[in-house]
């Protein structure tokens, strides 16, 4: 079908299409989602295992091996960690991609998860509690408050937080209300060790009288005649203060007691506490906000903020809700900043038009370029994308490259118009010879994108995006160059009144063409020429800095505090206080964040939170704009250095993109612990020697235990089990719950424990006192344990697809390029001796890197191959093809040495701006060669074809740079993109100028065109 043709005659209907492209782009404008990040599916899942008094050691052998074995029957498994502490197991799988390439598929591996670990759960040991699989781990909260308020308690703002959390979860577009670092509340059980020695009460008999007192239980009913009466019992115990009244009776002495008067009754939070959250130091509960699956996040957070303002008037005085993170501004922000870059892109490129091509021509392609961007929209919210990072940065992207088609339609139609010819036929004609150069061309540019679009890794979902848009945007520029341009070529290009003579050729075309000419004459110093240049790239790509993802330009940034792993939370806490005070005096900051014992709630998707840890804290710092941060890391991490020298500080800037953690680590795996650390400790030693900050491994220090020395004989005498030793143990200094209290929809545990004086004295444990059921009487511990010796044993063990791994890390300092850092360690580390049995891999960011790399490689040779097939099937010939690829790695030569001028280093997106340059260069070149060969194949002497063939082209191909160069400028400016904007902007209009004398030149090469091959007149 002749769609030029098409669009001319019936010129109602491609109005009206011009205006229904137009309305739908809008419509899907305002429908598409928006993101800050690019959503791509936490493939992960925990299997959360207690086992309370064992080891890290135990735990490791008898709980994480079991469930291990399970997790990898499973198919598509990617790969297994895990965690052992003392008494707990923490086993995080993650699925392939390729396995779980929906959501649906996800939530079937995770049913097929908990039917694995339900069936391992006969093989772990008696003493373990049963297993929970966690399959939430990807929530991302989008907002993210914190609940404070002067003169109320953590309980009353827990009231108020469990209230507000029943309205929220109703507004449209919310998915789930979290709470985090909420108290949990006890009833404490208080009393005196040696009086409750002299009354021969155990722990085992305060429960037996508990047991039944505050159960639902039914109490039956009566029939009377026709109705049937239910009989209900009230509440056994009505409040805590009423469990005071609960006789404890002396089956021996006879004696009964009151409850409280062998023990103090009081509620309190449950020690240790867990995750604590502090808002500018003031105790804070937080409340996070998520969004439904591919919902829009700015309208949800508008619901959520218009019903929360509904509330306000239900808001005890002195209660705040303040924000921590609100992606919903943010992203609404960031969109309005890309849309601006749009806009200003688009005006960039019309501008240009105007200037170039005159008023008519201008406004023609303003026009088009507006019709395919309505189109793009349309496309990307027909095809499920949505509006983020990547996709708007690949709209800018695309914006110069969207008029390229137009572009050869335009020109090409006005040098027939000059010639004489009426605009519809000219118009109908060139769109018949150059659709399918132009089909073939725009194939070419989306394919060079393909890589990223495929790429089977984190990394590819990540930024795959990119692709999926500019292939969208591509295609239908195409089809609005063969079938709306040329009907309003009609509307806006008039052949002249006069006489159609030919225009004089412009001085800059006859410049060029005196170039063209010297070159394709001495071809061979022109290639000898354009080789060393290449070469000379080549060995300069040495000193172009590298990188992964750059910084993100978030006003937050991060303080990780590590004690001691042996250290309390009320040390942590008190430690973090001090440091947030100090914080909030200096120049820039607004307020800050602190968690202790964790990190935050999920609230952004490239965020990962530390899991428990009560030796760990957290700060979340505010800050007025993201430039003030780059002078305060080294200022609060020196601060932190000198006045807390116990203390493993960490002050970072969170990654645009994956990634994340350390720059710099290795991973070492093998069999035994203590050589695993030995090697860590040998890396660490090289990192120190190299100037790293914040140098660690991922396992800790040893950390300090109290080992009692038990005699078996003398416990086997008085009935005495390890078991019965332990509990008594953990009972007199942890306490021991003993039972349930209900009080309206909560139910709070009942913890019997001595008083303070006495389990917070070590010296106690030689008076610990163990009931024996066999006497019935207690038994002094002395009397079972000969002694008690100190000893040292891993706080973690970390095991990697069931191998044991040990991670030692650090960071560049400041102002240090990571991948210096890298270079100078990296022959030292790898030369570190490993003994059999044991491996070295990197991580970090150099780990990360390889690993999106390597998923580009995978499916680059696909990508490249269709291009290739793509300029052969164009052709029909070998040559052609041939001299278009020769032609681009030209590409090269501006983008090495443009990053070297612009002190860019060399990241991710700075290879997808090299893969995309590919397309852009051999869409140039086939417009070049196909042009070349309709002239020869008309008649026209070989020589003269190739140079005016080159010289009708220059002004479409330099255009169309001209125009992408100039879209991008704007991107400079955006930190995650400028390393893709400085390769295509110094990339494209190099490689273009070596291209328009390239290519002619290699083109008489290949075909063997003598100098003379030209008119006789001539």
């Amino acid at each position: 079908m002749n769609l030029a043709k098409f669009a001319i005659e019936k010129r109602v209907i491609s109005a009206l299409s011009t205006i229904l492209i137009l309305f739908l782009g809008y419509y899907a404008y305002t429908l598409l989602p928006r993101f800050e990040d690019p959503e791509f599916i936490i493939r992960q899942a925990q299997v959360i295992t207690p086992y309370p008094g064992a080891t890290a050691s135990d735990v490791e052998k008898e709980i994480t091996d079991v469930i291990e074995n399970a997790v990898q029957q499973l198919a598509g498994v990617k790969e297994v960690k895990s965690v052992s502490t003392p008494g707990l197991s923490e086993v995080t799988v993650e699925f392939t991609i390729q396995s779980t390439k929906s959501r649906l598929l996800l939530q079937q591996k995770f049913a097929a998860l908990r039917a694995k670990i339900s069936d391992a759960a006969g093989n772990l040991p008696p003493n373990a509690i049963a297993s929970t699989v966690y399959d939430d781990f990807g929530d991302v909260y989008a907002l993210y408050y914190a609940i404070t308020g002067e003169g109320f308690s953590l309980t009353e703002l827990k009231s108020y937080a469990e209230d507000l959390q029943k309205e929220l979860v109703l507004v449209p577009g919310v998915s789930k209300v979290l709470l985090s670092g909420d108290p949990n509340e006890v009833v404490y059980l208080e009393y005196n060790p040696s009086q409750l020695t002299q009354l021969g009460l155990s722990s085992d008999r305060i429960a037996q009288l508990l047991e039944g007192q505050d159960l639902v239980t039914s109490a039956g009913s009566i029939e009377t005649g026709s109705t049937r009466t239910a009989i209900r019992l009230g509440a056994g115990v009505p409040n805590v203060e009423a469990l005071g009244e609960i006789y404890v009776n002396d089956s021996e002495g006879g004696q009964s007691f009151r409850l409280k008067d062998i023990a103090t009754i009081t509620r309190g939070t449950k020690e240790p506490e867990g995750k604590r959250l502090y808002r500018n130091s003031n105790p804070a509960i937080a409340l996070g906000i998520s969004n439904t699956q591919g919902g829009n996040v700015v309208k949800m957070g508008e619901a959520v903020k218009a019903r929360l303002a509904e509330l306000q008037g239900d808001l005890p005085l002195g209660i705040e809700l303040t924000p921590i993170s609100d992606q919903a501004t943010s992203v609404k922000a960031s969109v309005d900043d890309f849309v601006m870059n749009v806009i200003l892109a688009l005006v960039i490129v019309v501008g240009t038009l105007l200037i170039f091509m005159g008023i008519r021509s201008g406004l023609l392609m303003g026009g088009i370029l507006l019709i395919t961007i309505a189109g793009t929209l349309f496309g990307m919210w027909a095809f499920g994308l949505d509006m983020q990072r990547i996709s708007l940065g690949a709209l800018i992207i695309a914006l110069g490259m969207l008029v390229d088609n137009a572009i050869v339609v335009v020109e090409s139609t006005l040098v027939r118009i000059q010639k004489g010819e009426d605009t519809a036929s000219a118009a109908i004609s060139v769109v018949e010879q150059t659709k399918w150069p132009l089909l073939g061309g725009t194939v070419v540019g989306f394919l060079a994108f393909s890589a990223i679009g495929f790429s089977p890794d984190n990394t590819g979902e990540y930024a795959g995006s990119l692709f999926w848009t500019v292939t969208i945007a591509l295609l239908f520029s195409w089809l609005t160059a063969v079938w709306l341009t040329p009907y309003f070529c009609t509307l806006l290009l008039k052949p002249s009144t006069g006489s159609a003579a030919p225009k004089k050729e412009h001085k800059l075309l006859g410049g060029y063409r005196k170039i063209l000419k010297l070159a394709v004459e001495l071809r061979w110093i022109t290639v000898a020429l354009v080789i060393g240049l290449f070469v000379s790239s080549i060995v300069a790509f040495s000193s172009v800095k590298q990188g992964f993802f750059p910084a993100s330009t978030r006003a937050q940034f991060v303080v990780d505090y590590n004690l001691p792993a042996s250290s309390t939370e009320f040390q942590v806490t008190e430690d973090l206080e001090k440091i947030g005070s100090w914080i909030r005096e200096l120049d820039g900051v607004t307020g800050t964040n602190s968690v202790v014992g964790g990190g935050h709630l999920r609230f952004m998707l490239t965020y990962s939170a530390e899991s428990g840890n009560t030796a760990y804290g957290q700060v979340l710092v505010d800050v007025t704009d993201y430039t003030v941060i780059e002078d305060l890391i080294p200022t609060i991490k020196n601060h932190i250095e000198a006045t807390y020298p116990s203390s493993l500080a960490k002050v970072w800037k969170f990654v645009l993109g994956p990634g994340g953690g350390s720059a710099i680590a290795a991973k070492f795996s093998g069999p035994d612990p203590s050589v695993l650390r030995a090697l860590s400790e040998e890396a660490k030693s090289v990192l120190r020697n190299a100037g790293a900050v914040a140098v660690k491994d991922d396992w800790g220090d040893m950390t300090k235990t109290l080992a009692p020395k038990i005699n078996e004989q003398a416990a086997q005498r008085v009935g005495l089990t390890r078991g019965d030793i332990a509990k008594a143990i953990a009972e007199f200094f942890d306490g021991k719950v003993i039972g349930i209290f209900r009080e309206e929809d909560e139910l709070l545990q009942i913890v019997f424990r001595p008083y303070e004086v006495s389990r917070n004295d070590i010296q106690q444990i030689e008076n610990v006192q163990i009931f024996s059921s066999v006497s019935g009487k207690y038994i002094p511990i002395t009397q079972v344990v000969s002694g008690f010796s100190t000893e040292f044993e891993n706080p973690k063990l970390r095991r990697v697809n069931r191998q044991l791994a040990i991670i030692p890390q650090a960071d560049p300092a400041p102002g240090v390029n990571a991948t210096s850092l890298f270079t100078s360690i990296r022959p030292q580390i790898e030369a570190i001796d490993l003994p059999s049995g044991y491996s070295m891999e990197w991580k970090g960011q150099f780990g990360d890197s390889q690993e999106a790399n390597a998923g580009l490689a995978s499916t680059l040779p696909f990508g490249i191959g269709a291009m290739v097939v793509v300029v052969i099937l164009l052709f029909n010939a070998v040559k052609q093809p041939l001299i278009i690829w020769l032609t681009v790695p030209l590409a090269i030569i501006g983008v090495v040495y443009g990053l070297i001028a612009f002190g860019t280093p060399m990241e991710f997106m700075g290879i997808l701006a090299i893969l995309s340059l590919t397309g852009m260069l051999i869409k140039n070149a086939i417009v070049l060669i196909d042009e070349t060969d309709f002239q020869i194949s008309d008649g026209k002497a070989r020589m003269d074809a190739i140079i005016d063939a080159a010289v009708s082209r220059v002004r479409p191909v330099s255009l169309g740079v001209l125009t992408t160069v100039l879209g991008v400028v704007p991107l400079l400016w955006d930190p995650f993109f400028k390393s893709l904007s400085v390769v295509i902007i110094c990339g494209l209009s190099f490689a273009t100028i070596l291209t328009l004398i390239v290519v002619p030149v290699l083109y008489a090469i290949f075909f063997r065109i003598g100098n003379d091959e030209i008119l006789v007149s001539q």
